[in-house]
């Protein structure tokens, strides 16, 4: 199963992740932690196209 990751070097915290996949995404400290392992409703391929910095992958 793919497993989304993120580069918290590169991460700059905008949020777009957590508000298009909620219960995979969620920021703290100003950078967003995957909290969730399988996206389930959501598009976690969506996050990945529209993070600016390119700061989220699926693995």
């Amino acid at each position: 199963m793919a497993k989304p990751t993120v580069n918290e070097d590169l991460c700059i915290g905008c949020g777009t992740c957590e508000s298009l996949c909620p219960n995979v995404f969620h920021i703290e400290n100003g950078k967003s932690k995957v909290v969730a392992e399988e996206c389930g409703d959501c598009n976690c391929q969506e996050a990945v196209d529209s993070c600016p910095v390119n700061a989220i992958s699926i693995e």
